[in-house]
């Protein structure tokens, strides 16, 4: 029993009759050419244009441009160590009880409270730091979103912590 393939466009013979169809039709538009005896003649000088001064002007702020430390980084900032804190508690209880740490970063500083700390508050003072640098370049949606995603991964590693308790 034959197929019949729907997608015989893409067969070698198929493509290149149509792309010599393409370039046949082509041709016709290829050779319209502007005949130079028809153009006006170059009698007048080109005369330079005149001198102004340049006006300075301030620019009116875009609607994404704002202060770093506004409302809503503070908030974002502010659930983010939250969350980190939070998600420093559980991951010290669950070491104390004998559980494992997954992420093999908190690994190497989950040996002690203070390692483990420090991982956190790192990352927390990471958050800030690349959100400023978005901000700075301009990526105001991109600096919000940094925020954003780290809650959203502290959240879900106190849930599953609490979960797997």
């Amino acid at each position: 029993m034959s197929k019949h393939c729907p997608n015989s466009i893409l067969k070698p013979q198929t493509a290149l009759l149509y792309l010599f169809a393409v370039l046949g039709l082509c041709r016709p538009g290829m050779a319209q050419q502007v005949s130079f005896a028809l153009l006006p003649p170059h009698t007048t000088a080109i005369e330079p244009a005149p001198m102004t001064p340049v006006q300075t002007t301030t620019l009116p702020e875009a609607p994404g441009d704002h202060r770093f430390w506004d409302r809503g980084n503070s908030f974002l900032f502010a659930t983010s160590a939250a969350f980190s804190a939070a998600d420093f508690v559980v991951t010290r209880d669950n070491l104390r009880a004998g559980g494992q740490e997954l992420n093999p970063v908190v690994t190497v500083f989950g040996r002690s409270s203070a390692g483990l700390a420090l991982n956190f508050a790192g990352e927390t003072a990471g958050v800030v730091a690349v959100s400023y640098f978005l901000h700075k370049t301009g990526h105001h949606k991109m600096e919000r979103a940094v925020s954003m995603v780290n809650i959203g991964a502290s959240a879900s590693a106190v849930s599953f912590g609490m979960a797997h308790r």
